[in-house]
């Protein structure tokens, strides 16, 4: 809110384009959209590749996709055969899509808007909330934004119901509203959030390379020694679960700690500098021990991305959410073991993992498996080799956070 100079609180954000000075409006999303149905297809019903009908699942929404869909470059699953649902609406340029559940109250009705369609057929898929606006209020581009800033979401997160899974409907987020600027200054927000996205996907791309860099040293390596050892996973170290903790306990101080959300979205095959801090105290808390191996144990996107643990390495680290450690012995390394799971035996493991809406991992269903490994001296012999890039690459996802933390300010400052 802003106020002129008569003392009138205006209707406008803290931060705008010099050039616009009238007020905004507000508009309840039941007045701006029109929703359309969605089927409930699971991951087991999509495929990759085929020139089928394109499906929406809210697990890309969640993590893979960025806010404005643009399928000249975005990837989305096709719909296997047999399986086309008998009603739905194709999607337009201009619909945006929500997820309508998730774990964490931040992430409910998070938002992409398909900017780009390259003549392609897309319906919206499970737990998703289709929405279009038939009337013409806003431009192509503005309401992905808007649906994604602190001040819409500041009302999501009154209205989510559930305790573990938190989930929204059409009907009680329709009183929500979003700020309306002219179609003019909605442009000129759109095109500078656009811009930053644009500038995260080329960062996200020099970081794919330095992984596929890393990837390859590993694997390489991996298939040509000689020096193999057969293990269980239940050998690698003792196991541990961590505590129960909400997004909600993260603070600006207080002691650090690693959620388990992070390992998806801060965090690689290493943790080299522990980002959060929570509230709660080391007494009651799971801790890290120095030499810990982190597994995500619940996902909404796909079985393999469980099977991608990261290596702590620092003591005293609170470690909370859904998931599980493994302590590693003094027999192995845990930064090779991290990115052997990650690169060699991710996919092998990733059967193991159960679920539809929610895939889980349990650490049981995997503690049987017997892994082969390089013996320790090769496995310290590749993480040597490895630690140079992991540097460079630790300051290429360092630029990344930034790039985040700007547009996250953006859609705090820029919106009613």
């Amino acid at each position: 809110m802003a106020t002129n100079n008569n003392d009138k609180t205006l209707n406008v954000p803290p931060l705008r384009f010099p050039e616009f000075t009238e007020e905004w409006g507000k508009c309840k999303v039941s007045d701006l959209l029109d929703i359309y149905s969605t089927n409930s297809l699971s991951w087991e019903q999509l495929e990759y590749d085929t020139n089928a009908i394109m499906n929406l699942h809210y697990g890309l929404i969640h993590v893979g996709l960025p806010t404005m869909v643009n399928l000249t470059k975005d990837k989305l699953p096709n719909i296997k055969e047999g399986n086309m649902p008998k009603n739905f609406e194709l999607c337009k340029e201009g619909d945006v899509a929500f997820a309508d559940a998730s774990e964490d109250t931040n992430e409910v009705a998070k938002t992409v808007e398909f900017f780009n369609l390259a003549g392609k057929d897309i319906v919206c898929g499970l737990h998703t909330i289709h929405g279009r606006d038939n009337k013409n209020r806003t431009v192509i581009g503005y309401k992905g934004y808007a649906f994604s800033s602190t001040a819409f979401h500041n009302q999501i997160r009154r209205i989510a119901q559930g305790t573990k899974i938190y989930s929204i409907s059409s009907k009680n987020f329709s009183e929500c509203y979003i700020g309306l600027p002219s179609k003019p200054e909605q442009t000129k927000i759109a095109t500078l959030l656009r811009l930053i996205d644009e500038r995260i996907v080329t960062q996200n791309k020099i970081i794919e390379k330095l992984q596929s860099l890393i990837k390859g040293i590993v694997v390489s390596h991996y298939s040509t020694t000689a020096h193999i050892i057969k293990v269980r996973i239940r050998e690698l170290g003792e196991a541990y679960s961590t505590m129960v903790m909400s997004k909600e306990q993260l603070t600006n101080d207080g002691n650090l700690c690693v959620f388990y959300g992070e390992l998806f979205t801060l965090y690689g095959c290493v943790i080299d500098e522990v980002k959060s801090r929570t509230s709660l105290e080391k007494v009651s808390s799971t801790l890290s021990h120095g030499r810990d191996l982190l597994f995500p144990a619940s996902t909404t996107v796909d079985a393999v991305s469980l099977i991608a643990p990261s290596a702590l390495m620092q003591k005293d680290i609170i470690l909370g959410g859904d998931m599980f450690g493994i302590k590693v012995s003094e027999a192995y390394n845990p930064i090779y073991l991290s990115y052997y799971f990650n690169y060699i035996a991710n996919k092998r493991l990733a059967k193991y993992a159960k679920g539809t809406t929610i895939i889980h991992l349990h650490y049981n269903e995997i503690a049987n498996v017997a892994i082969e490994l390089p013996n320790i001296e090769e496995q310290d012999k590749i993480v040597s080799t490895i630690l140079e890039y992991s540097a460079k690459l630790s300051i290429e996802e360092t630029i990344l956070e930034k790039l985040f933390d700007l547009k996250q300010y953006l859609l705090k400052q820029l919106f009613i």
